[in-house]
């Protein structure tokens, strides 16, 4: 009979059979007591013994398997992420801080620990905490995309405030003797709600200044949605619209997804309906996004396409940027102005564009870009277009 009798790795293998084949969750637990029978001082097997207690709401009974882990070894890895996890799901995320922190003590390297501990904190709203937690991760792993797209959603949760200016200077080789100037200056706060900001644009075309009042939110509705709400008004057609609004629903999808479809209005003389659709992706320290613009028009839908590419340096803000693209963009408040619905799909253009963006000193953004346009601008003449901007932003 002893001749039959399974071994220690044997019944943790049968184990795991049982739970994640078998969905038999209460013979995978009898075999598992087995083997822990065999090796009280298997660590592994009390971490996963306690993983199946948490599967099956037994919640004591995995704190028990848990804490007799952390006894034998203080800050075990596994056992304290899998403890830390237990806490954090059932809303003690201050205990499950503690339990972290000192898995954390004895692993400093953990990245497991680590974003738990950025989600905990976040939870506890010390979103300060939560981000410095995840830069050290970025610092010393930038392929870390779960970690920059955890600071995207600590900042939209944060209540925090910010400011910012920018100036673009647009050159035109054919299509207009004189050059654009534009600038903005924009106030944004971070609610419980999502964010919110304010923004005065001026521009100066065709020898004529003009102004236009716009405000963005980005209300969040689960942590799976959220969306983007905009609107502006202008008093001066032909410098800018007359009003424009947008409305987009974003989607956090697995594996570090994410997609969003909506619309653009703009009125000038007449009103222009654009619909728009995108698919983004975080892979190691790139972002990769692809969207769509599509105009409905009397005879046919024209299409324009931009896809962006961000190479990150470092945190969320600290990144490289290349955007190709073709038709004109509602959402470039530089050229909507050309927007023009009877003839967009007829007339031609494509761009590139390369960013640069910075923080410093823990709260200030420093931004530049350079862009070159080739448009279409009537049948067979096409001309060049060359933008220059910079923009700062301070956080508080």
């Amino acid at each position: 009979m002893s001749q039959t009798e399974l071994t220690t790795d044997e019944l943790y293998t049968a184990a795991r059979v049982k739970a994640f084949d078998d969905d038999n969750y209460p013979e995978a637990i009898a075999l598992m007591k087995k083997a822990l029978a065999k090796s009280p001082d298997y660590l592994e097997l009390g971490v996963f013994l306690g993983r199946l207690y948490t599967f099956t709401d037994s919640i004591s009974k995995a704190r028990i398997s848990f804490e007799e882990v952390l006894m034998k070894e203080p800050g075990h890895e596994e056992a304290s992420f899998a403890y830390g996890n237990l806490e954090y799901w059932n809303s003690n995320s201050e205990q499950a801080l503690i339990v972290v922190n000192n898995g954390i003590a004895e692993h400093p390297k953990s990245k497991s620990l680590g974003i738990l501990k950025a989600k905990i904190l976040k939870d506890l709203e010390r979103y300060d905490e939560a981000r410095a937690t995840l830069d050290a991760l970025l610092k010393d792993d930038p392929k870390l995309t779960e970690a920059r797209s955890m600071i995207s959603s600590i900042n939209t949760a944060s209540a925090k405030n910010d400011v910012g200016a920018s100036y673009e200077f647009v050159y035109f080789d054919k299509r207009f003797d004189d050059p654009w100037h534009l600038a903005s200056i924009d106030y944004g706060r971070q609610t419980k709600f999502g964010s919110v900001a304010a923004r005065v644009n001026y521009a100066n075309r065709f020898k004529t200044d003009g102004a236009q009042f716009e405000i963005d939110a980005y209300p969040r509705i689960s942590n799976l949605f959220y969306a983007y709400v905009s609107g502006g008004i202008s008093s001066k057609d032909g410098i800018f619209p007359h009003y424009r609004a947008g409305f987009s629903l974003y989607a956090n999808l697995p594996k570090s997804f994410e997609a969003d479809a909506g619309f653009r209005f703009l009125s000038f003389d007449e009103s222009t309906w654009i619909y728009t659709l995108a698919i983004g992706k975080y892979y190691k320290n790139y972002w990769f996004n692809l969207r769509t613009y599509l105009t409905p028009s009397v005879s046919s839908v024209s299409h324009s396409y931009a896809l962006t590419v961000r190479y990150y340096l470092g945190g969320a803000d600290d990144f490289l940027s290349l955007k190709i693209g073709t038709g004109i963009s509602p959402d470039d408040n530089t050229n909507s102005v050309l927007f023009d619905r009877d003839n967009i799909y007829k007339l031609k253009s494509s761009n590139i564009a390369l960013g640069y963006r910075k923080l410093f000193w823990e709260t200030n953004v420093l931004l530049f870009s350079a862009s070159l346009e080739n448009q279409e601008y009537a049948r067979d003449t096409r001309g060049n277009q060359v933008s220059l901007s910079l923009g700062y932003i301070k956080r508080f």
